[in-house]
This record gives structure tokens, C-alpha cells and sequence, in this order.
């Protein structure tokens, strides 16, 4: 049976497929879900790996929702759907995702849809493709966002600009993304996967297990108040004062100012 998340590790860099293409890579069924939770996890315990990329396979990044599934929950009481979402469904991958620590890049080769431009939302950075779109369609289905996405898209663009894009459920070209700072860079789709293999590969010739510190000091930054914050990263920075790689950069710095005044 073929996966329908494939793994794979280059270098230091992990990258994750979607490939389900009877489904349009719709991240939402049981068994896609299943082999992401699972990818997630391994990369996140491999010390080896310091940045993960996500995309699709062929021409599409994510379908999101997939209808049979969508349709199963009508006869399900909502107590019960909600409880599915939290545990089997695409909840149980998104909690996977929101912990991981690793540097996360969303390599957006297509369009996505619902849940797909959600997982896009909740990476760190987004580079695209200029064929890529992305679409918040649950106002056209008749449902509401219930993937976490919204927030994200809130956080991107601002109340104005998520408002529109969810209450239109009107698709965002790629141009119109970047100029909303939905992707930071566009690529022409041949270009996209090499861009972003290198975009990692920058991340991770850093230290890694600094690069973890990192991104959990940018998710403390959404979610405490000024004095809060400070009071978690001083105590982050001290830990990192004490690390090897934070000997070795020091090494390399004075090295390189020694350099310059006996050039001088």
C-alpha cells in the first residue's frame, strides 16, 4: 500500500508529502492523518533534523476536508463529531504540528483548501508556487473553520483582510498572498522545492537544539504579556549561554574580530 505522507530526510532536512491522489491530498481522513501524526513525531524526536518542509504531491498543495468524511458526520450527534475531530480526526494531527519544535516551511505547490491552507497558516514560514491559491471555503460548505486556521489567518493578515477572505471564501492567488504576507516568496513551481530545500538547509546549519529554543521564544511571543515573556526567554538565553554551540559561535566570533584588528 502506498503511504500517503512520505517522509523523507536530506541533509538534516526533513520533508513531508502528502500524496493521496484520489483524495487531491485532502489532509483530513483517517489514514493520511495517521501518517502525518506519525512523520511529525519521528522528526520531532531526531536530533539529527533541524527544519521541516511540508508540501503536495503533483499540482495541488491540500484539498482540506474530504467529502465522504464531511458527509459521514451528518447522521453522528455533534457531541460525538466534536469528539471525533479532538481525537481521531485532523485535531489529533494539528496538536502534533502546533508541538513540534522544529523550524517548519510550507512549500505551497498548488492550491489549497479549508484545513490545507490552515496547515499552510500553521508553519513558520510559507514560500509558494505562482501557480498556488489558497481558499478558507467553509463559508460556501455552510460550516465554520473548526481546524484552528482562523487564528493563524488572523495573525497573518490582520482582522480586515482574514474577515474578508473567510467570509467570501473567494480563492487568493499567489500575488495576493504574498502581498498580504499569507507566503514571503514566490517561485516559479520548477523553482519552489529546490528554494525551499535550500531555505532549510540555511535553518539548519544552525545549532539545532538552539533552533528548538527559538521557535518556542516566537510561540511565547504570541501568547504572554511583555513581562511574562521576558522573564521565559532571559531564562531561556541563560540556558543557551552554557550550550557547545554557544562556545563554538563565541570561538568563531573572536576569531573573526582578531582577523579584522590585525588588519587593520
Amino acid at each position: 500500500m502506498n503511504k500517503l505522507a512520505i517522509l523523507e530526510k536530506i541533509e538534516g532536512v526533513a520533508i513531508i508529502t502528502m500524496d493521496d491522489p484520489s483524495n487531491a491530498n485532502a489532509n483530513s481522513t483517517a489514514r493520511i492523518i495517521d501518517e502525518l501524526t506519525a512523520a511529525v513525531t519521528e522528526v520531532n524526536e531526531d536530533p539529527d533534523i533541524g527544519a521541516v518542509i511540508f508540501t503536495g504531491a503533483r499540482k495541488i498543495f491540500s484539498s482540506g476536508g474530504e467529502i465522504q468524511l464531511m458527509e459521514s458526520y451528518q447522521p453522528m450527534d455533534p457531541i460525538d463529531v466534536r469528539a471525533f475531530y479532538h481525537h481521531k480526526g485532523i485535531h489529533r494531527f494539528y496538536r502534533e504540528l502546533h508541538h513540534l519544535e522544529l523550524p517548519t516551511i510550507a512549500a505551497v505547490n498548488g492550491p489549497a483548501y479549508g484545513s490545507g491552507f490552515g496547515m499552510a497558516l500553521m508553519c513558520d514560514i510559507r514560500l509558494a508556487s505562482t501557480t498556488a491559491s489558497f481558499t478558507m471555503n467553509f463559508a460556501k460548505l455552510g460550516i465554520l473553520p473548526g481546524d484552528g486556521g482562523a487564528m493563524y489567518l488572523l495573525r497573518a493578515v490582520g482582522h480586515q483582510e482574514a474577515a474578508k477572505i473567510m467570509f467570501t471564501a473567494e480563492p487568493v492567488n499567489a500575488q495576493r498572498a504574498k502581498e498580504l504576507g499569507i507566503v514571503s516568496d514566490l517561485y516559479a513551481p520548477e523553482k519552489l522545492m529546490p528554494a525551499a530545500i535550500q531555505l532549510a538547509q540555511s535553518i539548519t546549519a544552525n545549532p539545532k537544539r538552539n533552533m528548538r529554543l527559538m521557535k518556542r521564544v516566537l510561540r511565547y511571543a504570541h501568547n504572554t504579556d511583555w513581562e511574562a515573556f521576558v522573564d521565559i526567554t532571559t531564562s531561556m538565553q541563560a540556558l543557551s549561554h552554557h550550550t557547545p554551540e554557544h562556545r563554538e559561535g563565541l570561538r568563531q566570533l573572536r576569531e573573526s574580530v582578531t582577523r579584522k584588528q590585525q588588519q587593520r
